[in-house]
Formats: C-alpha cells, sequence, structure tokens
C-alpha cells in the first residue's frame, strides 16, 4: 500500500493507468498527506491569513512497475541524459565518493521526472565516477539549461559538483523549508529524513547509506535503494511546499492580518516573555552552579577585546608612515555644524535610506474585534 499526494490538481484514473498500469479508484480516508484540490485553493485577488482551505485526501493501490535503470555504460548514460534534456522539470540527488577527503569525487547522479513515481522505479542511477568527462556533458546539457528546472534538497551541496555558480534554474527544497514559518510547519529540522516522513508519511527512512564508501564498485543493493529513494523523496517534498507560497503583498487582505495579530497578539507577548525570562534565569543558575551544559542547554562565554584611537592620532601616524587611508567618516549632525560650510571643501557622499516601521497602538478591550 502506498501513499500518495497529489500536487496542486486532480489527475484522473485514466493519466495514472498510462504509468503505473494497474489502479484503483481512489477513497477518502483518515487524514495523511493534504491536498488542496482546485476548488479550494485560495484566490489570488486576496491572500487571507484566517481562511484555510479544505482538505482531501487520498489513498492508492499501485502495481511494481520495472527495476530502476541503473546506468553504467558510457552510451546508456549519454541515452539518458539526451531523454532528461527534453523535461521541463528534474528531481535529482547526487552521492559522492571520498567526501571527507580533499578530493571529493561525484559517484552516482540519480535523476527522476516522473512525479507519480513513488517506489523509484523510475529513477535513472547514472553511475558517472569513471566518466568526468559524461558529468561534464551532464552539467552543459542539464545544469546549464535554463529551460529545465532542477530541484534539489540542499542544492548548494549539489550544485559544488554539478556546474557550481554556473548551473541555471535550480530550486532548493531546503531553502523553501526555511523560508515557511514554523506555525505552518512546525517541524524539529529541515532534513530530508524529517521532510519526507513528517510531510509526505513515506515509512521510516534509513539514512545508513548517507555516510557509506561510494567509491567501491560494485554497490550494494541498500546502496542503490538508498541513492533511488532520496530522488523521490525530493520530489514528493517539492510538490508539498508548493502548497506554500510566499504572500503577495500587493494582494494582502490587510483587514484579515490587523484581526489575526490583534487575535494572537496576548498569547504571543506572554510566551515571549517567558521564554526570554526563562533563558536569563537558566544561564544566572548554570554560571552560579558552575553547570555547563544539561538537556541541550550549553553555557558559554566568549572574551572579546577591543582597541580603539583617536582618529586626529590615527590620521597623523598614517601621515608619517606614508599610509593612505581609505576610510569613510560618517559625518554626525554635531560634526557638521562644527565643520560648517567648510564642508563645501570635502568630498561629501551623500547616501539617503527609508526606513519603515510599523507602530502598534494598544487597544482597550472594547475595541477589540472579537
Amino acid at each position: 500500500m502506498v501513499r500518495y499526494h497529489f500536487g496542486d490538481r486532480y489527475q484522473s484514473a485514466t493519466e495514472t493507468l498510462q504509468v503505473f498500469n494497474s489502479l484503483i479508484s481512489p477513497t477518502r480516508l483518515s487524514p495523511t498527506i493534504p491536498f488542496f484540490p482546485p476548488s479550494a485553493t485560495p484566490s489570488p485577488q486576496k491572500s487571507s491569513p484566517l481562511v484555510q482551505p479544505k482538505l482531501k485526501l487520498f489513498k492508492l493501490k499501485i502495481n511494481p512497475c520495472l527495476p530502476m535503470p541503473y546506468l553504467t555504460q558510457p552510451k546508456d548514460i549519454r541515452s539518458a541524459i539526451a531523454h532528461y534534456t527534453q523535461s521541463p522539470i528534474l528531481w535529482l540527488d547526487t552521492e559522492v565518493a571520498d567526501y571527507k577527503t580533499e578530493n571529493p569525487k561525484l559517484s552516482l547522479i540519480q535523476v527522476l521526472d516522473n512525479l507519480t513515481d513513488l517506489k523509484g522505479d523510475t529513477v535513472s542511477v547514472l553511475d558517472i565516477l569513471q566518466y568526468p568527462d559524461i558529468a561534464n556533458e551532464f552539467i552543459d546539457k542539464i545544469m546549464l539549461n535554463p529551460a529545465i528546472e532542477k530541484v534539489f534538497h540542499n542544492a548548494k551541496y549539489d550544485i559544488n559538483f554539478l556546474g557550481k555558480r554556473k548551473a541555471k534554474n535550480v530550486t532548493c527544497t531546503l531553502e523553501m523549508a526555511q523560508k515557511i514559518p514554523y506555525y505552518l510547519l512546525p517541524l524539529p529540522n529541515f532534513q530530508l529524513k524529517t521532510l519526507a516522513e513528517q510531510l509526505c508519511h513515506f515509512p521510516t527512512v534509513d539514512k545508513t547509506e548517507q555516510g557509506g564508501d561510494w567509491s567501491k564498485r560494485p554497490l550494494t543493493s541498500n546502496q542503490l535503494h538508498y541513492a533511488t529513494m532520496d530522488a523521490v523523496y525530493v520530489a514528493q517534498i517539492h510538490q508539498y511546499l508548493l502548497q506554500f507560497p510566499a504572500p503577495d503583498p500587493a494582494s494582502e487582505d490587510i483587514e484579515a492580518l490587523t484581526l489575526r495579530y490583534r487575535q494572537v497578539e496576548h498569547r504571543w507577548k506572554q510566551l515571549d516573555t517567558e521564554i526570554n525570562q526563562i533563558k536569563e534565569r537558566l544561564k544566572a543558575a548554570m554560571q552560579a552552579q558552575n553547570v555547563p551544559k544539561i538537556n541541550g542547554f550549553r553555557l558559554s562565554s566568549q572574551a572579546r577585546s577591543t582597541k580603539k584611537v583617536a582618529f586626529n592620532q590615527l590620521a597623523k601616524l598614517t601621515q608619517e608612515l606614508g599610509i593612505e587611508l581609505e576610510l569613510s567618516v560618517q559625518l554626525t549632525k554635531a560634526l557638521q555644524e562644527k565643520i560648517g560650510e567648510a564642508i563645501e571643501k570635502l568630498p561629501v557622499e551623500e547616501e539617503v535610506s527609508t526606513n519603515w516601521r510599523l507602530a502598534i497602538a494598544d487597544q482597550e478591550d472594547e475595541e477589540l474585534p472579537f
């Protein structure tokens, strides 16, 4: 039995049959993975923080497909690369050999272009450890192609081996998750394992092979399964996170936002002040009782030293030493008044910036709208 999370639309049984060969019609079940149907998607005209879309949930039975392609021959790998150049979006992962050394090597590239694959049957595992030239072909034809969206988890790590800053149209599910407020995504961390298990409800994800030896051949079946499923996890996590688009300031419902602020303000002040006080009490108590570490809390100190000198003395010394100071000094209002009209003799650079501040007035009980 596989739980399947539809992305942002219904998918007909006919469409799924073409991929999986056998499909049992979806049925309603207890909450597992949320799906936002088109009818429940918030209107793009007004994004209200108070109205949450209704969720529909489905469970599918899926028959196994063909085994995932593990490609080791240059001809087969190049054919796969040519195939993927036609895909608008790819979900990817990499495995790196000797990653703890000064000379890490790209070992595998896992590629998925089929969002409906929950078991890794259509993931291509490209074994390019001995073919760095083919890895460069992948970079040229896939990573540098702006027409193809490339989705990774912790993309900064992967693209370090796949084009670096030259890579185009790269999406990172780690960065997507980090941008979502905690109250909407209350997770202990944003590791791939955590997101796959808690958001997409995959069974327990075994990360034992994460630190495996990816330089040895042949690879074990456990290594291949681990590498294959990571691409599947990235695809499903990506679709889940797309449910949380960034709010559009031009279409925000300001009335609803002010109302919601008033609703949570009192509870936030209680929690915020309590947490701050607890932290200060903990710091003082751990210091007084000489307890450097307890229950995940660690007390540390850092000594800082600052060296200061009068500016006129610094200027005099640098002139004596023939050092040209490339140093800008902020002219305060008081200093400008002392300089007076002589300021015209200085090549002053003026920077103008606008700072916005939101002032919130306290409300009496009878004024609260709830």
